[in-house]
């Protein structure tokens, strides 16, 4: 709803898209900080403040909308996301690890994940009745009051971890360089976890084609009042990835060419059926990222773990901004269904190159 409340505030399409920069920029730079400060500090408050950040920008739109509250919204925004990302996978990681369950770390995000996709589908649902009643501002509200609740939430998940117990009993600057030195050490030196970090950000990078999934589904002659149902049927298949989390991750490699080869079929079919199979690709990209998450948490220390999950967390950033520019270039030249075919292709590699490794 946002950009809809961005163009009725009188912003011009070049705004609206400046905006968008803004909180690209703001997610990029605060990405690999964000791991540094939850391997410092104490990862449980980071996860209170990131919705509250999030929630600070949502009410400067709502009560002040204006373009300097828009930009300054996106900046908050990108800096709680941010400060989510790679903290929680740590600390999810290192307390089921201390209770001997680390095996169920997969099964508990890609749950989480499915959870995640079922509130967005719920949300989305809610949205009109409410825009209708309320207008913008119930909207607003509603979305500050969820960041709130997710702030309450994170409070009382568990930490046993003391704060700068990553970087031994030291603070400030020296601790922040010798969990970054301990996390660029690992990724140096370490080829399974290179590999797996370059893995991890390659398969939730690329995921960002979902975000021209709706395009995809209009470009079938679908209907627009259909398209929404096909995207539901999207959400569906990747709700079912995250419930299938940690089960079967022995088949990741022909998971994820068969994930292309959907992709590629679904995509070329030019018809409204063929969502079915993109739904198929989409879920099974959704369990092989939980799946290559946790190859890589199995094999970095805890000392600068949160740092080097943002470090892939920055990667998948730069695979998506490449998705970006790539479908955009693509675009003058071919439609929805032939991009998405040639999108399936890293995915035949990320495939290969797992399988060739392991058949020797």
């Amino acid at each position: 709803m946002y950009a809809l409340l961005f163009a009725d505030a009188g912003l011009s399409p070049a705004a609206i898209s400046s905006l968008f920069v803004i909180w690209s920029v703001a997610g990029f730079a605060f990405e690999l900080p964000s791991g540094l400060f939850a391997d410092v500090f104490s990862r449980r408050r980071l996860l209170v403040a990131a919705p509250l950040l999030t929630g600070a920008g949502f009410a400067l739109w709502t009560f002040l909308p204006s373009y300097p509250a828009f930009a300054a919204g996106f900046v908050l925004w990108g800096v709680g996301t941010a400060l989510r990302s790679g903290t929680l996978q740590a600390l999810v990681y290192e307390e089921l690890g201390r209770v001997g369950a680390a095996g169920s770390y997969a099964r508990v995000m890609g749950r989480s994940q499915a959870l995640g996709t079922t509130a967005i589908m719920l949300a989305n649902g809610v949205a009109a009745p409410v825009m209708a009643a309320g207008g913008y501002r119930a909207v607003g509200v509603a979305s500050v009051v969820a960041c709130l609740l997710c702030a309450v939430v994170s409070w009382s998940l568990p930490e046993s971890r003391a704060a700068g117990s990553g970087a031994g009993e030291g603070d400030g600057e020296g601790s922040f360089l010798e969990v970054l030195r301990d996390g660029v050490a690992q990724v140096r030196r370490v080829p399974r976890v290179r590999g797996a970090l370059v893995l991890t950000a390659a398969v939730m990078g690329f995921g960002a084609l979902d975000e021209y999934l709706p395009v995809l589904g209009r470009s079938t002659g679908a209907a627009v009042a259909v398209v929404p149902l096909l995207m539901l049927v999207v959400g569906v298949g990747e709700t079912a990835g995250g419930w299938l989390a940690g089960r079967g991750v022995r088949w990741l490699a022909p998971a994820l060419v068969a994930a292309a080869v959907c992709m590629a079929a679904g995509a070329l079919s030019g018809r409204p059926e063929g969502m079915a199979l993109i739904a198929v690709a989409f879920g099974v990209i959704q369990w092989a990222a939980v799946a290559a998450e946790v190859r890589l948490q199995e094999r970095i220390s805890d000392r600068s773990r949160a740092t080097v999950m943002s470090m892939a967390g920055f990667g998948s950033e730069v695979a998506a901004v490449l998705v970006f520019a790539g479908y955009a270039l693509g675009s003058a030249w071919a439609g929805p269904g032939v991009l998405f075919a040639v999108a399936s292709v890293p995915f035949v590699v990320m495939g290969l190159a797992l399988w060739v490794p392991a058949r020797r």
